[in-house]
C-alpha cells in the first residue's frame, strides 16, 4: 500500500495528457462500467475524500491508491463543471452497458417500421439525456431549447432510417442491416450541436494549465463539439456496421436458423464486445491573452464534454 507522497494533487493526471495512449488510460479510467454498481453512499464518501485533498486536508491513514480509486469515482460519476452528481443513465461509465443494449436491439429490430420506428426513439432518447447530464454547465440551456433539440434529432434518425428502409428494400439485405447505422449517425450530427447550442452561442470558459480562467471561446466550442460528433459517430461504426456482415453470415447457417430467438440477445453481447474494444483560438482571445500574460500561457484548456 502506497503512502500519499508529499505535495499530492488529486486532480493532477495519473498519465500524461499529451500523447494518445495517455489520454486513452484516462478515459478507460473514467468510463470503467463497473463503477456504476458502486453504491450512491461510497460515491459521496469518494466526493467527500476528493474535496478534503483539494484543500489539503487528507485524512489521516488514507493511501495513495485509495486517494486515486476515490478520484475514479468521482470522475465518473460527478460533473466536472458544476461538480453535482450526474443521473447513473447518463453517466459515461453507463455508455458499455446501455449502448450496447440499445445498439443490438437496432440491429435485430430493423424489418418492419414500427420496430424502427420505437428503437430509433428509444435510442434518441438516450443520447439526448446522456447530452443534457453532460452538458457544459457553464452554458445554462432551457427546456425549450432541450425540447427542440431532442424533436428534430428523433424526427432526423426516424425520417433517415424510415426513408433509406423504404430505398433498400430490393437493394440487398445487407444494406438494409445497416440503415440503423446511418440513422444514428445522422441524428448525432443534429442532437449534440442543438443541445449544446449555447456553448456554440456564447463560446465555453478556456483556462491555462493552473485553472485559470482566460476568457470564452466560441471556436473552441464548435471544435469540441464537433470533435464529440465525429467520436460519437465513430464509436458506434464498428459495432454496427461490422455486426451486421457478421450476423449476415452466421444466419445462413442451420443451427442458427433453430435459435433465430437468441439472434437479438446475440447481437447485444457481440455489440458490447465492438464498444470495449485543440489548436486555434479566436483573434480577439489569442490577442488578449499575450495582453494580459505574455507568452506565459503557450496552451489553453477547455470543457469539450463528451
Amino acid at each position: 500500500m502506497a503512502t500519499v507522497p508529499h505535495g499530492f494533487n488529486i486532480d493532477a493526471p495519473r498519465w500524461d495528457q499529451s500523447t494518445f495512449m495517455g489520454r486513452l488510460k484516462h478515459f478507460l479510467n473514467i468510463t470503467d462500467p463497473r463503477t456504476v454498481l458502486v453504491p450512491e453512499q461510497e460515491l459521496d464518501r469518494a466526493k467527500a475524500l476528493v474535496e478534503a485533498c483539494r484543500t489539503g486536508q487528507v485524512p489521516p491513514g488514507s493511501s495513495l491508491e485509495q486517494l486515486l480509486y476515490a478520484k475514479k469515482l468521482y470522475d465518473s460519476a460527478f460533473h466536472p463543471d458544476s461538480g453535482e452528481k450526474m443521473n447513473l443513465f447518463g453517466r459515461m461509465s453507463f455508455q458499455v452497458p446501455g449502448g450496447m443494449a440499445l445498439t443490438g436491439c437496432m440491429l435485430q429490430f430493423y424489418r418492419t417500421v414500427p420496430a424502427v420506428v420505437f428503437w430509433q426513439w428509444v435510442n434518441q432518447s438516450f443520447n439526448a439525456f446522456v447530452n443534457y447530464t453532460n452538458r457544459n454547465a457553464a452554458s445554462p440551456i432551457s427546456l425549450k431549447q432541450i425540447g427542440v433539440a431532442y424533436v428534430t434529432a428523433t424526427g432526423t434518425a426516424l425520417a433517415t432510417a424510415m426513408g433509406l428502409n423504404l430505398c433498400t428494400k430490393r437493394a440487398p439485405p445487407l444494406l438494409a442491416r445497416w440503415v440503423p447505422f446511418v440513422a444514428v449517425a445522422a441524428a448525432n450530427c443534429v442532437n449534440i450541436p442543438m443541445m449544446r447550442q449555447q456553448e456554440i452561442i456564447n463560446g465555453v470558459t478556456v483556462t491555462d494549465q493552473n485553472n485559470n480562467e482566460l476568457g470564452h471561446s466560441r471556436r473552441a466550442a464548435v471544435k469540441g463539439i464537433a470533435q464529440v460528433v465525429v467520436s460519437r459517430i465513430t464509436m458506434a461504426a464498428p459495432g454496427m456496421i461490422i455486426l451486421p456482415i457478421i450476423m449476415e453470415r452466421l444466419e445462413k447457417y442451420p443451427f442458427m436458423q433453430q435459435i433465430r430467438v437468441l439472434h437479438g440477445p446475440l447481437q447485444v453481447l457481440l455489440s458490447g464486445g465492438f464498444s470495449l474494444a485543440l489548436s486555434n483560438l479566436e483573434v480577439e482571445l489569442r490577442d488578449s491573452i499575450v495582453t494580459k500574460h505574455g507568452d506565459k500561457v503557450p496552451y489553453v484548456y477547455f470543457n469539450k464534454g463528451l
